[in-house]
């Protein structure tokens, strides 16, 4: 199921008019001299329930960019990269795997700083209460959550764990499922629903600092080795100011006060343009999957 991130909107004033009329499906250009809106996708990177925390976002890059900005959250990787292609959004937080998959139509936007690094790490989860299991092999004929079939953190990466050890994941699993987001894949594991999943471990992080009820019915059974965090990617027919005005605003948003608190409220330090090299052991796992029988 899809769902697209609604905001209140009070007619006060132009802007906030336009953006409504963009939210509704109209042309905003119908009003003569304002700017189109800015829009940006959203996944399951995102944390859920942060509806107030997007609004106060919106309006931090609205102030800035000087023009209307509106977000776009769908229930897949695959559905927001739809949404680039067709030109229906500017840009998005995607995966570092969708971002591989499809960079000849995208441009790499940002890149934010987690822990003071552009890095982080899939998390092998399994429930608080079992202490038994140790490795991933101890989860054989087990039943395991993933994310999406697009996420790095939260399916590729088992993927290719499971194929180095000449294993498929369909057939060393009893079953696996895809929960669609990781805060829902570390729930399935903390009610045991799953013996096992694969989460990113920011998410994991996160939410283990502002909702540790959750994260602590969980145990982290293994990390994978670190890779470039979850990009901003900008469709590749993004005009260049455009594409320069929004990197400027997120990479300026450790420099003001406004804008550290919205990156606190993520969890994050700030956002650097970012490498494309840090992206390559992405494409590498990727490609290793690919060619296994």
């Amino acid at each position: 199921m899809t769902k697209r991130f609604e905001m209140a909107i009070f007619p006060l004033s132009r802007r906030r008019f336009c953006t409504a009329l963009a939210l509704c499906g109209l042309a905003p250009r119908a009003l003569a001299g304002e700017p189109a809106p800015l829009r940006l996708g959203l996944t399951p990177v995102f944390l859920d329930d942060q509806s107030r925390f997007l609004e106060a976002w919106r309006l931090y890059l609205t102030e800035r960019l000087q023009r209307p900005v509106v977000f776009v959250q769908r229930g897949s990787y695959r559905e927001i990269v739809e949404l680039l292609a067709q030109d229906q959004l500017e840009a998005a937080w995607l995966c570092g795997f969708p971002f591989v998959k499809n960079e000849r139509r995208l441009r790499l936007l940002a890149v934010p700083l987690f822990q003071g690094r552009p890095l982080y790490r899939s998390y092998l989860i399994v429930p608080a209460g079992d202490t038994r299991t140790e490795t991933l092999l101890d989860l054989r004929g087990k039943v395991f959550a993933y994310s999406d079939p697009d996420s790095n953190s939260g399916f590729l990466y088992t993927q290719h764990a499971l194929s180095q050890i000449g294993e498929r994941s369909d057939r060393f699993f009893a079953r696996t499922f895809f929960a669609w987001a990781h805060r829902k894949v570390v729930e399935a594991v903390a009610v045991e629903l799953a013996q096992g999943g694969a989460v990113d471990g920011y998410v994991w992080e996160t939410l283990k600092r502002f909702y540790p009820q959750v994260t602590a019915k969980t145990r982290v059974l293994e990390q994978s080795p670190e890779f470039g965090f979850p990009p901003f990617a900008a469709r590749a027919s993004l005009p260049e100011a455009d594409f320069a005005a929004l990197r400027q605003v997120l990479i300026a948003m450790g420099g003001d006060a406004e804008g550290k608190a919205l990156l606190a409220q993520l969890n994050l330090d700030g956002f650097v343009p970012g490498e494309r090299g840090l992206f390559d052991g992405i494409g590498r796992m990727a490609r290793q999957v690919e060619k296994q029988p």
